[in-house]
């Protein structure tokens, strides 16, 4: 992707909205709709406190007493068929929140993420251990991003390389939530991890790198088994529930990394419909789910 490219995606930013209605709900036979972005957050603080590390701690007041089962109602509402349950950065490396909610779960309906602190030297083997006594811990996450550099100095120093083969070695895809002045580091520490699957979050952050940043971000779709999620669209503009104002950007986006390579999350999956217009029904099936079905050998 050309430096020229990238300037007119990122200008798709701050283009006018998109006039017109989406497209009929697609919904291929047989292929569900799975959503990855849910963030698992108790009011229960006395049983799921945060972490001592935690690099923020919400109110925990606005939190649901159970969270699956109003995640579970979003589900019915919105219609999604299953769930990945995050990891969120309070909570830290203990688990106990997601491990609750997956252990109240029928086994087939929802998969959980991790999240480690990769300076820590024992969190491989926490990794590790924690695979093993729960297979339906399926990803570990990274954060790195303009604002969000305590986690990480490189995706090159030898603890974040430890932690990356930990995770590959137990068959889990790498989850990445960086901005776009990390991409250069995470296309190197991919290449350095043949046959490695990724997941980028939330439009790998466009608002926090510059347009020649994101061209790097665009030419990550270069690299096989690497899969980017539009989600986050609310951190771009206000003009939901289907944001169409960024239409133009999205639409470049999915252009790059094709439609079996895009992943829908956060909100209804009406958004697909809508930024997926003229994409065949079967093509927005694999971005509602089909996609995650097949990354995650969800049968």
């Amino acid at each position: 992707m050309d430096r020229r490219h990238a300037l007119g995606l990122m200008g798709g930013l701050v283009g006018a909205g998109v006039a017109g209605l989406g497209p009929a709900p697609a919904r291929a036979a047989q292929t569900p709709v799975i959503e990855w972005n849910q963030h698992m957050f108790s009011a229960n603080t006395a049983k799921f406190p945060f972490h001592p590390q935690a690099v923020y701690k919400p109110d925990p007041s606005s939190f649901q007493a159970d969270p699956l089962a109003a995640y579970e109602k979003h589900m019915k509402e919105v219609g999604i068929d299953r769930g990945m349950l995050v990891q969120p950065e309070p909570y830290g490396d203990d688990h106990r929140l997601v491990l609750d909610c997956l252990h109240r779960a029928p086994p087939a309906r929802f998969k959980g993420t991790s999240l480690f602190y990769p300076k820590n030297p024992q969190s491989p083997k926490k990794l590790t251990a924690l695979v093993k006594s729960e297979p339906r811990i399926v990803s570990t996450r990274f954060h790195a991003h303009r604002g969000k550099e305590m986690y990480l100095d490189s995706f090159a120093a030898p603890y974040v390389r430890a932690l990356w083969k930990a995770a590959v070695d137990s068959g889990l895809i790498i989850e990445l939530h960086i901005g776009p002045n990390y991409a250069l580091q995470a296309a190197n520490a991919i290449r350095a991890f043949p046959g490695c699957k990724v997941l980028i979050d939330h439009m790998c952050e466009p608002k926090l790198g510059t347009p020649y940043e994101y061209a790097n971000v665009l030419d990550l779709a270069k690299l096989p088994n690497v899969y980017m999620k539009i989600s986050g669209m609310d951190y771009i503009t206000n003009d939901g529930p289907d944001y169409r104002s960024i239409m133009p950007f999205t639409s470049r986006l999915i252009k790059e990394y094709g439609p079996d390579r895009i992943v829908w999350s956060g909100g209804s999956p009406h958004i697909a419909d809508v930024h997926m217009k003229g994409y065949s029904a079967a093509d927005i099936a694999k971005v509602k789910g089909g996609n995650l079905q097949k990354l995650l050998n969800w049968a």
